[in-house]
């Protein structure tokens, strides 16, 4: 069912054989980033097969007009699109005036690809046999650099085997790129200037619609054997192209190398009448420090990062890889250095899902980036929000919404919904909970209170004016309902009385009424600018009081559980173990009539409530209500393994909670959802990182304190992981039977282990 052609690793993803198969696979696998850009595993030479182009750059995207067939009102005007940037990467490659080409090969022999995730860089290297029956070693690593963000750097070697040759690199930067991803074919960037001067090139290029700029650029040396080497090239300049070719007679036995520093400077971060300027100065400065130096920064910089973010697992090595690529991924994806960024569904790995924001942040990726990195990053996560907060209340306004009430957006780049599936633009709004969730996740997580006053309060006013609208009264129930909406399971659309969103709901305006208490007693200048900034009135707060306090849930007396929507009980219930394997995924074989018929659950819906709200809830509350929706979840999200995988954890289910473990920290390299070939699933990855730390490890945070229950699969000696909780740095290792921690700062730091208190002290 699954790819297994990855070879274990502790340390790094390898593939040992070329299968042309194989190639869009790894593409997405062995991908690269440094937060500010990125791009899938692509070859530089020539590749005549099947294969995925796609670089990115953080930040820069085009507005692509929605196409559907019935416009409706409210009705985003366009899918925000990640862009497929200009080349930087390739080399043209020719060997005795042949192309060399993978796919045209004779034999490609002693193939092998890692990606070192504990340094930060992708190599390839094997034998290829010729057309002409030449035999050739080659090896290409790259790398972005984590410390010079705008700067790629590639060194690519060839070394004639079996005859002396004549080899000939072209590196070349192209603008001609377009997205796979695009709703009418439109052309995306506009190319202004193709420039070489000495033996730089420098291609300037724009967005059409956002209007961002860019300049991509590059510059080579060469070394024969080693050592450096002067060539002259013959320069081309094209409508779209830049490229210089330099030929060199290779002996036997001898290696050709080229090294090629190349980037992109936007006008994100220099004025675009300075971007060739900047250029020049990223690669004045590469070339100074040279190839090997800025590789050793590049491994400095990823043990830093693995410093405060690695987990180890002792005698697992397939769950050992799957975490770290999981935390290698999210580390490549965003930085938090750039609070105008954010994590899209993604990353850089490819252009499914378009926008680069969903509530996948703030329900999965926010608990990671707070316990991995200084609370300021986190923090700018709920900045990002913030400052889109004008929009999301425009989204509401196209709805018909009033007086400042927010729907935050489904997809967005700049705030703006731009979402066009209308189950879920119009209807999948428990998003707008998850935002209020985030705030109420960084404070009690950091006990940082400053945002709430500062910029959260805002939002959570306006979230909660939202629902108060948003609900009808149903005079047959007595009670408030809400219609019409779609839950975490997107296998369900339009229903009425989504449990999970119609909790979430009752749960915001709450949160927001007790903030709003606070403000008032211990920051009155915040509480008075709020107040007469949102139009917050006393009637508003009276009926929103009303509206959770008569928030209709739907109950099923006989099963004793929350139902997921009104009428979920009216299905044939066919549990997933009776299904035909050969019909899954059920989203690629079924059609969607069929599969709103039936009870099956894409991710964790009923379930997320249960994993948000946790301590609203028994352990028998949580095991009776798992036991019912756990048999008809088919885990078709990716978002799904790890909220069952936690649960499971708390109800001392370890080999189903291992399990799930396993299925999302391997959701990709397994390719359990067969589409790993389109990208990586870079958010749902943080939810791996939450089932070893909230689940196997238990940790909680209860009256701002850290709490442990932990656990151990049979099938681990060990494992340890750390977090950064309020400037402390704590390493929890739990064997079986025990559970140790250290203490990296000045003071020490109490802790509870199932519930009994215990002392860290620092270590000195």
């Amino acid at each position: 069912m699954n790819q297994n052609y990855i070879t274990p690793d502790a340390w790094s993803i390898i593939e040992e054989t070329y299968e042309a198969d194989n190639v869009k696979s790894s593409e997405s696998l062995f991908s690269i980033g440094n937060g500010a850009m990125g791009q899938r595993a692509n070859f530089e030479e020539d590749y005549s097969g099947p294969s995925f182009q796609g670089s990115y750059i953080g930040g820069v995207y085009y507005p692509d007009k929605t196409r559907v067939g019935w416009w409706k009102n409210g009705y985003p005007e366009y899918f925000s699109k990640v862009l497929n940037a200009p080349n930087f990467i390739g080399i043209h490659i020719k060997i005795n005036d042949e192309v060399f080409d993978l796919n045209k090969c004779q034999e490609v022999n002693n193939f092998r690809r890692e990606l070192n995730m504990k340094e930060g860089w992708h190599k390839r290297s094997f034998q290829a046999k010729l057309q002409s029956g030449l035999v050739v070693e080659v090896e290409a690593l790259r790398f972005l650099s984590l410390e010079h963000d705008e700067l790629g750097v590639i060194h690519y070697q060839i070394t004639p085997i079996t005859a002396d040759a004549k080899i000939e690199y072209t590196p070349y930067i192209d603008s001609g790129i377009k997205n796979q991803d695009t709703n009418w074919d439109d052309k995306f960037w506009e190319t202004s200037q193709v420039k070489i001067q000495n033996e730089q090139a420098f291609i300037q290029s724009h967005t059409l619609k956002t209007e961002y700029q860019v300049c991509t650029f590059m510059q080579s040396q060469f070394l024969v054997d080693g050592k450096a080497i002067q060539l002259t090239p013959t320069s081309k300049e094209e409508e779209l192209k830049a490229s210089f070719s330099y030929g060199q007679n290779i002996q036997k036995g001898q290696t050709f190398t080229i090294q090629k520093f190349a980037g992109y400077t936007t006008s994100l971060n220099h004025k675009k009448e300075k971007l060739i300027s900047a250029a020049e100065s990223v690669l004045s400065m590469a070339l100074e420090q040279g190839f090997d130096k800025l590789l050793l920064k590049q491994k400095n910089a990823w043990a830093e990062i693995w410093r405060m973010s690695d987990i180890t697992i002792e005698g697992d090595v397939e769950a050992q890889q799957g975490i770290r690529f999981n935390i290698f991924q999210l580390n490549q994806t965003y930085s938090g250095k750039d609070a105008r960024l954010n994590i899209g569904p993604k990353g850089f790995t490819g252009e499914k899902y378009g926008g680069s924001t969903y509530w996948d942040t703030e329900a999965y990726c926010l608990p990671f980036y707070m316990a991995t990195k200084n609370q300021q990053v986190a923090k700018n996560l709920l900045i990002y929000r913030y400052k889109h907060l004008n929009k999301a209340i425009e989204n509401a306004e196209k709805l018909g919404f009033k007086n400042g009430a927010a729907l935050y957006p489904m997809v967005t780049m700049n705030g703006e919904e731009s979402h066009n599936e209308w189950e879920i633009t119009f209807e999948e709004i428990h998003r707008n909970g998850a935002i209020a969730y985030a705030i109420f996740s960084y404070h009690r997580y950091t006990g940082d209170y400053s945002y709430i006053p500062e910029m959260g309060m805002e939002v959570l006013v306006a979230i909660a004016k939202f629902w108060q609208q948003r609900v009808s009264f149903s005079t047959q129930k007595e009670k408030y309902v809400i219609l019409g909406v779609t839950g975490p399971n997107e296998y369900e659309n339009n229903v009425n009385n989504n449990f999970y969103t119609n909790y979430i709901a009752q749960w915001c305006i709450d949160y927001m009424l007790e903030n709003l208490e606070i403000l008032k007693s211990d920051y009155p200048e915040d509480y008075k600018r709020i107040l007469k900034k949102s139009n917050l009135t006393v009637d508003e707060i009276s009926e929103m009081q009303k509206v959770s306090a008569e928030m209709y849930f739907p109950y099923s007396e006989e099963q004793g559980v929350y139902l997921q929507q009104d009428g979920f009980l009216d299905k044939e219930m066919l549990e997933v173990k009776d299904l035909d394997q050969s019909q899954r995924p059920i989203n690629q074989y079924w059609s969607w009539d069929r599969i709103l018929r039936s009870p099956y659950i894409k991710q964790a819906d009923t379930l997320q409530g249960f994993y948000f709200f946790e301590a609203h809830f028994s352990k028998e509350e949580l095991e009776k209500h798992f036991d019912f929706y756990e048999p008809f979840t088919v885990h078709e999200s990716s978002l799904s393994p790890c909220v069952h995988s936690i649960q499971a954890a708390s109800l001392d289910r370890m080999e189903q909670a291992y399990n799930f473990y396993l299925r999302t920290s391997r959701l990709d390299l397994d390719d359990y959802n067969k589409e790993v070939d389109e990208g990586c699933h870079i958010t749902s990855m943080a939810g791996t990182w939450m089932s070893i730390v909230e689940g196997f490890g238990g940790m909680r945070i209860k009256n701002g304190q850290l709490h442990f229950a932990p656990k151990i699969p049979e099938q681990w000696t060990s494992y340890s992981f750390k977090v950064n909780f309020r400037g402390k740095r704590l390493t929890v290792k739990v064997e079986q039977g025990k559970v140790d921690f250290k203490l990296a700062g000045a003071a020490g730091l109490d802790v509870f282990v199932n519930a009994e208190k215990r002392q860290v002290l620092a270590e000195s």
